[in-house]
């Protein structure tokens, strides 16, 4: 099926500006991916302006020499500098201003300057059904899957190609018939406890991912709502393990009111019966450490912290000094927050190393140590961090976490399933 240009479309795409070269861009992609049309979009997250080289830079720099401007409201994802100063970020030159230099590119398209892989708690939030046009793994699964909104996963610098151009191809799981469930996931046979710890939802996301891969399935034996956290850390944990775009959780997704209605055909192509073993299994292999009786770190917010996570946080810490810090990785939005009420103050007093505008697995903040142990409650730092930062992972629940940190040494006592 070959892609078909509306007269304006194909009068922006001849033009020499920046929209003209973003419109080839979108135009040409759509050709590849086989779709036929472009679609309007509602809004874009961009992944795209996270420093991985000059040519990055160069290339939004010259979208700005060009006047292009993004024609949606586009958010953006974390860069590689925290520029609200919370945290030191060790990138030198000339990389650090290069980085900086994207950064400000970003800012003068005109795209929000939200630096956070978690729009979607920051009032990004697009209403179900719409089509929109979002970069990062993690935003992607949550906009689709939570918020019932549209997208693919739009990567570098196919993301803002479209926000510039307000379009981006039909294909994929823009088209509902894509959208419907061929597999299901049965977690009916694991303790209701387990399902209602914290600890449950990250181990369950990189299960369903590397079971799942990039098909669509249905989680079904869910008695009750998880909250937003909880289906954001599944989310994020299934986009690493495997390549989830979009799940269903019957009763708990907008789509999938029960698994029959959101099923593409009477009877899902596979059922994924859910074990106590099969988690086990995938809860030890978040964790790359060796056995070891100390840790270097502890990092959580990947996706970035939520306030209620911060309050949570608060709780566990309880007045307690860390013998190893806690980075914790965060939106600006929250940080408004922390600063507000006075809590950023004594989260740094007990050893919190907030992090803003980025994380530690993707700009260098950790010290560079040899033989260092990371202790998450992350199933995205868990799958990232050991080829990002160099650290072994252990993973946790967040209340081991915290408890690690105070004594400097592994403590789990969480729930298993």
């Amino acid at each position: 099926m070959s892609l078909a240009l509306s007269p304006e479309q194909q009068a922006i795409a001849a033009g020499k500006d920046g929209a003209g070269m973003a419109m080839r861009i979108v135009a040409e992609s759509a050709r590849l991916l086989g779709a036929p049309r472009l679609i309007p979009i509602a809004s874009a997250h961009i992944d795209g302006a996270l420093y991985h080289g000059d040519s990055g830079t160069l290339f939004a720099e010259r979208l700005v020499e060009d006047g292009a401007r993004v024609a949606v409201r586009s958010t953006l994802n974390v860069g590689a500098l925290d520029l609200m100063g919370c945290s030191r970020i060790r990138l030198q030159e000339p990389q650090r201003g290069m980085a900086r230099r994207m950064m400000e590119a970003y800012r003068r398209l005109g795209c929000e300057q939200s630096w956070t892989c978690a729009p979607y708690q920051a009032g990004h939030r697009p209403a179900q059904g719409s089509d929109v046009a979002w970069g990062e793994s993690n935003a992607v699964v949550f906009c689709n899957s939570v918020l019932g909104a549209r997208t693919n996963r739009y990567g570098d610098f196919l993301d803002i190609a479209c926000a510039i151009t307000g379009q981006a191809p039909d294909y994929g799981l823009h088209r509902p018939e894509n959208r419907r469930a061929r597999l299901m996931f049965d977690v009916s046979d694991l303790p209701p406890s387990f399902l209602a710890s914290d600890i449950a939802w990250p181990v369950l996301g990189s299960l369903y991912g590397r079971e799942v891969g990039n098909a669509v399935g249905v989680v079904s034996g869910i008695a009750n709502h998880p909250g937003e956290d909880a289906l954001k850390a599944f989310g994020a944990a299934a986009a690493s393990s495997g390549a989830v775009g979009l799940f269903h959780i019957a009763g708990v997704t907008p789509e999938a009111p029960d698994a029959e209605t959101i099923l593409a055909g009477p009877e899902p192509e596979a059922v994924i019966h859910v074990t106590p073993q099969m988690v086990a299994k995938a809860r030890a292999g978040l964790s790359t450490a060796a056995a070891t009786k100390a840790i270097d770190a502890v990092a959580i917010g990947s996706p970035h912290l939520s306030d209620a996570e911060f309050s949570t946080l608060e709780r566990l810490i309880a007045g307690r000094r860390l013998a190893v810090p806690i980075y914790a990785c965060t939106g600006r939005h929250v940080l408004a927050s922390l600063e507000q009420d006075g809590r950023r103050k004594a989260f740094e007093e007990s050893g919190v190393v907030i992090v803003a505008d980025t994380c530690v697995v993707v700009t260098p903040i950790m010290p560079d140590l040899d033989g260092g142990v990371l202790m998450t409650n992350s199933g995205k730092f868990a799958h990232y961090a050991p080829g990002n930062t160099g650290y072994a992972v252990l993973y946790a629940s967040l209340a081991d976490c915290v408890e690690s940190a105070v004594v400097g040494k592994p403590r789990f006592t969480d729930i298993a399933a």
